[in-house]
């Protein structure tokens, strides 16, 4: 229903007028602490990060309200809905005023936050009053409210200087309520409304609102907004704090400059509309990722001194960005952002006409909450580099993936559009004159006739075949785990050889490699159906030599930076990456009868790489017997002789014969080839995100203790020699994986599962016992135990959750999926479970950094890890009720096969 019978240019320029007023005032008020909290930091003593925690807040809020505002927009009209945020807001923004903690300011914040949420309100109450040919042009010139940041930074800081902080909180507040009572007495209810009401229809239920949220286009959108948005409200927030810090001004000086970001970020998002209109939205996302990639490589390169050994002696020059240069690039990258903002928006309502709330909102949730995530991100790269540009590299990575997910998404569109005329050229152009399609078409080491179901064919060749691809998978997977984890032990003994970093400093080192083999792995997830498995293996092998080397080179000089050391941590997140890619290559191979077990010796004795590497590096760390090779050794503090490099070098040689294998030995199934659109499905999946919760209680569990477990067991018992211990977990976790399949095959995947958070729930409470207060008393052996117990358990859980996931699929599959029969129906339901296996993977790796990380916060917060471990129970009992009321009760998806004799993959009816 979209109706503009009756509607004239008045009434049109009138509501676009009030709701841009509007959206600017609520602007003002969203980005408030941009300008406050630079004397709210100053007055409470505040960090770096605990400043962007603050100004972060309100985009938080105003990010997360936005999808439900949106959709009661769409439901309850925009009038309405727009004046009651704007009073809510503005009642938090006073109440902000005689906030004197840091714990109220926060709370106050969250409430000031509502006012950022107004935009998706705005969005769905404008787009209904013109025509699609006009809309983004009105949403641009609408967009441009986001002036409200540079009325804040223009206004606020005179008013601060003049009558302090609280004033300006209480008349942004005044002005909010005067301009909502304006709205509402001089707009009235959009056509949709009017027209459902005069017909008497009810609004479409939330549920109905949020269905177009399972397309992956929507899900692009939302991340190009994350960008063009997100980092442009994150800017207008850092900015001040940026320049007072490098340049040295004063507040007043620096909100002034600030404002010459947010103004072009502002105001030409009108001209971006006009110009999406005109030329297209895809073009104009072109040229704002080009130049956005230019400008902030150049703002991301810090001051440096440059000395080049030259023939007749040292030539020096340097590099920096004074200020006039900095205020040029910020203004033409506030500029390509408003271009950008507008040509985002500019598809939602052309594509979906009745779901601008819900998918507006959910575009505008997302690019909020990057005005949420790198404030934060800004303030602690900030403390841990102590590199001011470290904000534009971070952003200089942001617009990278997001120009290359857009282009190759639309390479991908252009080859659907084109199959045939492409099928039919070379893949160099100097082919051309040999080319001959049925020669060459097909790659090496590719099977184009694999059915491991048939008995015949598997007992033939089939198994022969698997049987090689898994024992050339499976030490590739362990030298992966290897090398994702070894800073795990390279932190511990960094202090003892000269290398003066903090305990949250080394927290840091040992949990910034699961964050990026977490984030990894989402991508590793999608990438064997597109490249291949042989191939992806073979790459993915080789690209720990990176890390490997890079350890073995930086741990030998105590001047390394420690910057240097924070891109090694991350590289080291190639290893955890491997897991996804590996996992969902090797489920192609195996038939269901077989495929719980050879998926369980697969990531089980892949993640024995961790245990073997927290054993075999304590050794070859004291030995010199590969001086000559490696290097001279590190005096340690106790007088001893460590060998610290060979922690990397180690792997060096093993990393090249499996890389080798790989190419050689393994092949890829031709079946198995996939888009990443195909693949894309398991996104509208329901219980991809229930075993990504459930998966994350197991192997969550399993990797983030394995980083955590040595530094836990140092700060907590001291007088402990931890390595000769810390290697134990992991090995009990990986081979209870490897050896307890048979249990989910046996006793159905659920039933295992549920049984095993009932006892991991336990042995937390076990371990909670056993940790010394302040201190003193604490049993160690206690805690050992209880942690073993932890490890076992994870284990039994990841081969259990596993097994889940295929017998879900073969179940879901005909429900959702019922035109297919036969073949294609199980050839579908091997893909899904292969591709939510993989993507499962990737959002439990998480917890390889948020375990660390939360021991570390909890340390520093309260002295013990006691907050993190009661953190972790009350998660156990979240997955034990979900595992519950899904699967094993009575009525329960599972419930009904796993009752029965010889549940698992083998009870489920073939399909």
């Amino acid at each position: 229903m979209h109706s503009l019978q009756g509607v004239t240019q008045t009434e049109q320029n009138k509501i676009l007028g009030m709701s841009t007023l509007a959206f600017t005032a609520c602007f003002a008020v969203w980005t408030i602490f941009s300008i406050i909290g630079v004397k709210i930091k100053s007055d409470l003593g505040l960090s770096d990060t605990q400043f962007g925690l603050l100004a972060g807040t309100p985009i938080l809020t105003g990010s997360l309200s936005r999808i439900f505002l949106g959709i009661w927009t769409d439901q309850y009209g925009g009038r309405i809905v727009y004046v009651l945020t704007m009073l809510a807001a503005a009642a938090a923004t006073f109440a902000l005023s005689y906030a004197t903690s840091y714990e109220m300011m926060l709370l106050a914040a969250l409430g000031v936050g509502l006012a950022g949420g107004s935009f998706a309100v705005g969005v769905a109450y404008v787009s209904k009053w013109y025509p699609k040919e006009k809309q983004g042009t009105a949403l641009g010139i609408f967009g441009a409210g986001n002036v409200g940041a540079a009325v804040t930074k223009f206004v606020a800081p005179f008013v601060m200087v003049a009558f302090g902080w609280t004033m300006v909180a209480q008349v942004w507040a005044a002005v909010l309520v005067v301009i909502a009572l304006l709205f509402w007495f001089t707009t009235e209810d959009d056509p949709d409304l009017r027209e459902r009401r005069k017909q008497g229809a009810k609004a479409k239920s939330a549920f109905l609102q949020l269905e177009p949220l399972k397309n992956l286009q929507v899900w692009r959108f939302s991340i190009y907004y994350f960008f063009v948005f997100g980092a442009f409200v994150a800017l207008a927030l850092w900015l001040p704090r940026y320049l007072v810090g490098v340049y040295e001004l004063d507040i007043k000086s620096a909100g002034m400059i600030a404002a010459l970001y947010s103004i072009p970020a502002s105001i030409f998002r009108a001209y971006g509309g006009h110009l999406s209109d005109k030329y297209g939205a895809r073009a104009i996302m072109y040229w704002t990722f080009g130049i956005s990639l230019l400008a902030t490589f150049m703002l991301s390169y810090p001051d440096t001194d440059y000395v080049i050994h030259g023939i007749k002696g040292p030539i020096t020059f340097s590099t920096s960005l004074g200020l006039a240069p900095f205020v040029i690039l910020i203004f033409v990258l506030g500029f390509v952002m408003s271009l950008g903002k507008a040509a985002v928006y500019k598809h939602i309502p052309v594509y979906y006409p009745d779901h601008v709330g819900a998918v507006g909102g959910l575009v505008g949730m997302i690019g909020g909450l990057g005005g949420f995530v790198l404030p934060i991100a800004f303030g602690a790269l900030l403390d841990l580099t102590g590199v001011w540009t470290s904000c534009f590299m971070l952003l200089f990575g942001v617009v990278g993936v997001s120009l290359a997910w857009m282009h190759f998404s639309v390479r991908q569109m252009e080859k659907a559009a084109l199959a045939k005329e492409l099928g039919d050229l070379p893949e160099l152009p100097e082919m051309q004159p040999i080319h001959e399609k049925e020669k060459h078409a097909s790659l090496a080491g590719v099977i184009e006739d694999w059915h491991p179901d048939d008995e015949a064919f598997w007992q033939e060749k089939g198994r022969k075949i698997a049987q090689r691809n898994l024992w050339i998978s499976i030490p590739a997977l362990l030298l992966a785990f290897s090398v994702w984890m070894v800073w795990s032990v390279v932190v511990a003994k960094l202090p003892s050889i000269g290398f003066d970093y903090t305990t949250d400093q080394l927290f840091w080192l040992a949990a910034l490699p699961g964050l990026s083999g977490a984030t990894l792995r989402i991508f590793y997830s999608f990438m064997v159906p597109i490249f291949g498995g042989r191939l992806w293996t073979t790459i993915s092998t080789a690209s720990l030599l990176i890390p490997a080397f890079g350890i073995g080179y930086a741990v030998q000089n105590p001047e390394t930076p420690y910057l240097i050391f924070l891109v090694l941590a991350l590289l080291c997140g190639l290893g955890g990456g491997n897991f996804a890619s590996s996992m969902a290559n090797i489920a192609y191979f195996f038939p269901k009868s077989e495929k719980g077990n050879a998926l369980a010796l697969n990531a089980g004795l892949g993640n024995l790489g961790v245990s073997v590497m927290q054993f075999l590096v304590p050794i070859v760390i004291s030995t010199g017997a590969f001086a000559f090779a490696v290097g001279e050794g590190q005096m340690a503090s106790d007088g001893s002789m460590l060998w610290l490099q060979n922690a990397g070098f180690i792997w060096v040689p093993f990393l090249i014969v499996s890389t080798i294998a790989a190419w050689w030995g393994m092949n890829d199934i031709a079946s198995a080839r996939a888009s990443f659109a195909e693949q894309s499905v398991i996104f509208s999946r329901f219980h991809n995100w229930i075993m990504c919760i459930l998966y994350t209680g197991t192997f969550g569990s399993f990797i983030g203790y394995s980083a955590g477990f040595p530094l836990l067991m140092k700060t907590q018992f001291p007088d402990v020699n931890v390595l000769s211990y810390a290697f134990l977990g992991p090995l009990v976790g990986a081979l209870s994986r490897a050896g307890t399949g048979w249990m989910a095959d046996r006793f159905g995947g659920g039933r295992v599962t549920f049984w095993t958070f009932l006892c991991m729930i336990i042995a937390v409470w076990g371990v909670l016992q056993f940790l010394p207060d302040g201190g003193q008393g604490g049993s160690f052996w206690g805690f050992f135990a209880c942690f073993m117990a932890l490890f076992f358990l994870t284990g039994v859980g990841n081969a259990s959750t596993f097994q889940m996931i295929p017998s879900i699929m073969r179940l879901e599959v005909p429900r959702l999926m019922p035109q297919l029969e036969g073949e294609a129906r199980v050839r579908q339901a091997e893909r899904e479970s292969a591709a939510i296996i993989a993507f499962t993977s990737a959002i439990a790796a998480y917890g390889a950094f948020f375990i660390p990380k939360a021991y570390g916060t909890s340390i520093s917060m309260t002295g013990g890890p006691e907050l993190a471990l009661w953190g972790f129970l009350v998660f156990y009992v979240v997955c034990l009720v979900l595992t519950f009321i899904f699967y094993t009760r009575r009525g329960g998806l599972l419930h009904g096969v796993e009752r029965q004799a010889g549940t698992g993959s083998s009870t489920v009816p073939a399909q």
